[in-house]
C-alpha cells in the first residue's frame, strides 16, 4: 500500500487511467492490460475448494451477460435490479448491465422482502437477477405492486411444484438465460455509456424512513475512485476479502472497483459466519469492513481472556506498549508514563506473545484494514493499532460514491477520518454540519426533486454531520438530527454513547434515547455466553426470560454501562437500561442492511419498555 501515489508505478497507473471515464472502460481496460492475471477467488461447492478466475475468464463471462441482457430489448438507462450475494456473478450482472448502457440496482440479498419490494417499484426495475425462485416467491408475498418489471432470472429453480402467482413475469434460470443470449464478444460495445450517464441507483440505507435512491453517475464513482488511488494505492500483489453487501457503496467503491484499477484479486467470502475460517485460507492482505466485524473480534479476544487474569494482563501490556509505539511512529501526543527504552525492549517480546495471534486472526498478512461507514470507537481502534493491525478509518456517505477523507497506514490518526481527498472540497455550515462538493458528489434523489432540493445548499452537499477541522483532518462530531436533546435542554451524541457501550463484550448492541426526556436511558442485546456468565455470579438463571428483568441483572449491567461511559458528561450517562437477548437484524427491520440501528424503528419496537423505564 503506496502512501500519496509517491511511486513511478503509481503515477504510471494514474497516467493510464486518465481517459478513462466509464466503469465498463475502466473493466475493459483491465482485461486488455492483464489478461491471464488472478482477478477473482471464488470458492467452488461442488468442489469444496476455491477456484481463481482470470481477468480474461471474467470477462467472457461479462460478455455473456451483457449479450443475454441485450436479447431481452431493454431501453438504454432501464434498470437492472441486482440481489445476489458477493460474487463473479454479482460482478457480472452489474458489469453486464453497465456496457449496454442500463443502470444497475443493487439489493442487499439479507434485506427482508418487504424494503426489496419496494426498492423494486420505486426504481421501476426492468428485470430481476437474484439468487433463487424462493427469494422471488418472498418478495411476491408482500403483494407490493411491480407493473415495470417484466424478467426475472434465477441462480437456483425452486424445487416446488407450480409458479404460483409467476405467470405475469416470466422466470428463467441464469443458465438457460445466458444460453438464450448467446456468448458473442462485446455485446454491449455499441451502447456504452457516456460519463455523465447514470452508473447505479443505489438505495440509502433508511435509518429514519423510505430508503432513497442514489443516483450515481459513472463520473462520480470513476473519479472517487481515481481520489483514493492518489492517496492510496493497492497493487497486484495484493488480496482483498469481499464480505460486505456490494449494495453498500464503500464495499463498490474500495472493494470492487478500486481493485479493478489496481489489478488487485479480490476474494468473496463464503458468508459472514464463515468469515474467520476464510481470514485463515485466503490471507488477506486488504480488508474493507464496517466496525461491527472489529468490534466482534475484539469481544472475542476479550472473552477468551477472561477468567486468566495473567493472560489478560500481558494482553493489556501490549496494547498499551504498542499504542505508545504507534503514537510516536504517527506524531501523535504519547500517554502519560512513556518509557520509549523500556517499551522498545519489552514491545518485540509483548507483540510475539500477543500481537501475532491477534493478527493471525485475520489471516497474519493484513498491510491495511479500512474501517468505514459508521464510527470506530477509540477502545477499539487503540486495540488494534496497538497490537499492530493497521486499522485506518476513513469517511463518506452513499451521495458521495462514497469516499470524502481518509486515513493511511502511514498518515493515520484514529480520532479523526483523515484528510480530504484532492479534488473534493468540504466547508462547515450552520451547527458545524460538514457540506462537499465536488465531482464524487451524486446527480440527486431518484424521483425526489424535493429531497435533493432539501440535501443541497449553494450547490454544497449538506452531510448532516457534524465535523471540525483539526490539523488538516476531519473529525466528525455527531450527526445534526440524531441529536438528543433531553427535557433539561441537554444535548447528547447517541453513536458516541452506544460506541462507548458496545466496546464490552457483554454488550453486542446499544440503542440509547431521551429526546425530551428527563435523562438518558439506553437498551443493549446481551452476549448469550456473557450473560450466562454474569447471571450465574448474580444467582439468576440465564434461561430464563425474567432474569433479564431482575433488579440485580439490571443494576450490574447499568453499573457497567456507567463505567464505559465514564468519559462522557454526567447528563450523557444512561441511569436506566433494559436488557434484551434478541439480537436487531436486517430481517426484524431494526438493522438497516449496512448494520446501522433503524432508530425510529427501535423506539417504535420497544416504546412500551421505554415508557415504563420513565415511569419507574
Amino acid at each position: 500500500m503506496v502512501l500519496n501515489g509517491a511511486t513511478p508505478q503509481s503515477s504510471a497507473l494514474l497516467g493510464e487511467l486518465a481517459a478513462i471515464g466509464t466503469l465498463p472502460a475502466l473493466f475493459a481496460w483491465r482485461v486488455r492490460t492483464t489478461p491471464r492475471a488472478e482477478a477473482y477467488r471464488v470458492y467452488d461447492e461442488a468442489a469444496a475448494q476455491w477456484r481463481s478466475v482470470s481477468w480474461s475468464e471474467a470477462g467472457a463471462r461479462v460478455d455473456r451477460f451483457a449479450a443475454a441482457l441485450t436479447g431481452t430489448g431493454l431501453p438504454r438507462g432501464a434498470r437492472v435490479a441486482i440481489l445476489l450475494v458477493n460474487g463473479l456473478d454479482a460482478v457480472c450482472a452489474d458489469q453486464a448491465a453497465l456496457a449496454i448502457g442500463c443502470v444497475p440496482v443493487p439489493l442487499h440479498a439479507l434485506d427482508n422482502a418487504a424494503s426489496i419490494a419496494y426498492i423494486l417499484g420505486d426504481s421501476d426495475a426492468s428485470i430481476l437477477i437474484t439468487g433463487s425462485e424462493d427469494t422471488w416467491r418472498a418478495i411476491l408475498a408482500t403483494e407490493v405492486a411491480l407493473p415495470a418489471l417484466r424478467d426475472v432470472v434465477v441462480v437456483t429453480r425452486s424445487a416446488a411444484d407450480g409458479a404460483v402467482g409467476i405467470a405475469t413475469v416470466p422466470v428463467r434460470s441464469l443458465d438457460d438465460w445466458l444460453a438464450r443470449g448467446g456468448a458473442a464478444a462485446g455485446a454491449g460495445t455499441a451502447r456504452a455509456p457516456a460519463p455523465q450517464e447514470l452508473a447505479a441507483l443505489v438505495y440509502t440505507s433508511g435509518t429514519t424512513g423510505r430508503p432513497k435512491g442514489v443516483m450515481l453517475t459513472h463520473d462520480n464513482v470513476v473519479s472517487n475512485v481515481k481520489a483514493v488511488l492518489q492517496r492510496v494505492e493497492p497493487t497486484a500483489d495484493d488480496v482483498f476479502l469481499s464480505f460486505l453487501p456490494l449494495s453498500h457503496t464503500f464495499e463498490r467503491t474500495a472493494g470492487y472497483y478500486l481493485p479493478i484499477a489496481a489489478g488487485s484479486c479480490v476474494a468473496f467470502a463464503r458468508s459472514v459466519a464463515l468469515l474467520s475460517e476464510d481470514f485463515q485460507t485466503v490471507r488477506p492482505t486488504v480488508l474493507i469492513s464496517v466496525p461491527r466485524i472489529y468490534e466482534r473480534a475484539q469481544a472475542g479476544v476479550q472473552a477468551a481472556l477472561a477468567g486468566h487474569p495473567v493472560n489478560t494482563w500481558l494482553f493489556d501490556r501490549a496494547q498499551n506498549v504498542g499504542w505508545r509505539r504507534f503514537c510516536r511512529a504517527q506524531g501523535l501526543a504519547v500517554p502519560g508514563g512513556s518509557h520509549p527504552v523500556l517499551d522498545a525492549v519489552v514491545g518485540p517480546v509483548l507483540d510475539r506473545l500477543v500481537g501475532r495471534t491477534l493478527r493471525r486472526r485475520f489471516g497474519g498478512r493484513l498491510r491495511v484494514a479500512v474501517s468505514g461507514g459508521a464510527p470506530l470507537s477509540s477502545a477499539v481502534a487503540r486495540c488494534f493499532l496497538g497490537l499492530g493491525l493497521p486499522i485506518a478509518q476513513g469517511y463518506g456517505m452513499t451521495e458521495t460514491s462514497p469516499v470524502v477523507a481518509a486515513n493511511t497506514p502511514e498518515d493515520n490518526d484514529p480520532g479523526t477520518v483523515g484528510r480530504v481527498l484532492d479534488g473534493v472540497q468540504v466547508r462547515l455550515g450552520e451547527n458545524g454540519e460538514l457540506q462537499v462538493r465536488g465531482p464524487n458528489v451524486m446527480r440527486g434523489y431518484w424521483k425526489r426533486d424535493d429531497d435533493t432540493a432539501r440535501a443541497f445548499v449553494d450547490g454544497w452537499l449538506r452531510t448532516g454531520d457534524q465535523a471540525a477541522v483539526q490539523d488538516g483532518r476531519l473529525r466528525i462530531v455527531g450527526r445534526v438530527k440524531d441529536i438528543i436533546v433531553t427535557s433539561t435542554g441537554e444535548k447528547i451524541a447517541p453513536v458516541d454513547l452506544e460506541g462507548a457501550i458496545v466496546a464490552d463484550p457483554l454488550f453486542e448492541q446499544a440503542y440509547v434515547f431521551g429526546d425530551n426526556r428527563p435523562f438518558i436511558g439506553c437498551i443493549v442485546v446481551l452476549g448469550r455466553a456473557p450473560w450466562q456468565a454474569l447471571a450465574a455470579r448474580l444467582g439468576l438463571d440465564p434461561a430464563d426470560p425474567a432474569s433479564l428483568q431482575a433488579a440485580p441483572a439490571r443494576e450490574a449491567a447499568l453499573q457497567r454501562i456507567q463505567a464505559l461511559t465514564s468519559d462522557f458528561p454526567h447528563y450523557a450517562q444512561p441511569r436506566a437500561t433494559m436488557l434484551t437477548l434478541e439480537a436487531w437484524t436486517t430481517e426484524n427491520s431494526l438493522l438497516t442492511p449496512t448494520l446501522k440501528p433503524k432508530r425510529n424503528n427501535l423506539a417504535a419496537h420497544f416504546s412500551s419498555q421505554i415508557d415504563r423505564i420513565y415511569r419507574r
